[in-house]
């Protein structure tokens, strides 16, 4: 059993020697614990630092690229290097590396293929009430796409089978995190949650400037993944509105035309163009709905022959490796 712990880095070298330094040397029941880090175009020698340390694997990627496509090709590379788990921290020492062997527990005895580290949020002394809020809705609302149970979806401390690495498609550039698990639930991988601890904040997040820059791009990122992973039900439900609408304007005019007196002249032409114009909105969503699951189909056709290739690369690798 080999477990490769990756960790993407843009300009950490002051933060990573305390990261990897926290990071556990062996854990029962794996046979081979490596480190994979990621650098995405750091420009304060952070991949020297890395050798420095010790580290077995440095991917450098040349130019930053965001966490997302870093995250990415950290997978694909600790496949390439043959690991059966790849654990996923971040470089600011954010999560309790302590509580690895936790993460790895329900993947060792096969009862999960994702496992989400989850904080204590309410009990997080570094959280402001209003992020606290945000925090929960976000993992509610997440919960509700991806058909998972997990309670903390914007953590980034994760656990992934060999498997679940090979089903996973990142087409999101801001985070990985809600992506990979609307992924995971639509697939039907089994994801699993553990209680973690987290460290004092080391230096301030760097995806995002401000909380309403965070809430943008979230929720931009879950609107995208809800329209990509679930298009019948985006669809449906915005032209479901749109027709409600237009049944409320149609009760109403003939309300206005043959209960109530006319005023001369008045034809309600507005409304009808109105009425008109939201059903035929409402239809023209629906629509979309039936060509988006077309294209879903399509796309997960696609993945599967890409999962096969993956699948059969990583038997020729390790079948080639001495």
């Amino acid at each position: 059993m080999k477990v490769i712990i990756q960790i993407p880095c843009f300009n950490e070298a002051e933060t990573l020697p305390a990261t990897v330094g926290d990071l556990p040397r062996q854990i029962p029941g794996v046979d081979t614990l490596e480190y994979l880090v990621i650098d995405d175009g750091s420009e304060d020698g952070t991949a020297d630092v890395a050798r420095q340390l010790g580290v077995h694997h440095i991917l450098r990627l040349g130019s930053n690229r965001g966490l997302a496509r870093a995250f990415a090709e950290g997978i694909e590379r600790a496949l390439a290097l043959g690991a059966d788990i790849v654990v996923n921290t971040d470089a600011d020492n954010q999560y309790r590396a302590a509580d690895i062997p936790k993460l790895l527990g329900p993947i060792l005895v096969n009862q999960a293929d994702v496992v989400v580290g989850c904080r204590p949020i309410l009990e997080h002394p570094e959280f402001s009430s209003f992020k606290k809020m945000l925090q929960l809705l976000g993992s509610w609302t997440l919960r509700q796409i991806s058909k998972t149970t997990v309670r903390d979806a914007a953590s980034g401390f994760r656990a992934f089978s060999r498997e679940s690495c090979q089903r996973l498609f990142i087409y999101s550039s801001f985070s990985y995190c809600m992506e990979s698990l609307i992924q995971a639930g639509n697939m039907g991988l089994r994801v699993a949650s553990v209680d973690i601890g987290v460290n004092p904040q080391t230096r301030p997040s760097r995806l995002f400037k401000s909380i309403p820059a965070y809430v943008r791009k979230q929720a931009g990122t879950m609107l995208a993944m809800f329209v990509l992973y679930r298009p019948g039900r985006f669809f449906s439900s915005l032209g479901g509105l749109l027709l409600a609408a237009s049944v409320i304007l149609g009760v109403r005019f003939l309300y206005l035309v043959y209960w109530l007196p006319r005023e001369p002249g008045r034809t309600y032409l507005p409304s009808l163009i109105l009425l008109s114009l939201l059903a035929l909105a409402g239809f023209l969503c629906f629509l979309l709905g039936i060509i988006g699951e077309l294209m879903k189909f399509q796309r997960r056709i696609a993945e599967e022959n890409l999962f096969l290739i993956r699948r059969a690369e990583d038997a020729g690798r390790r079948v080639a490796r001495p």
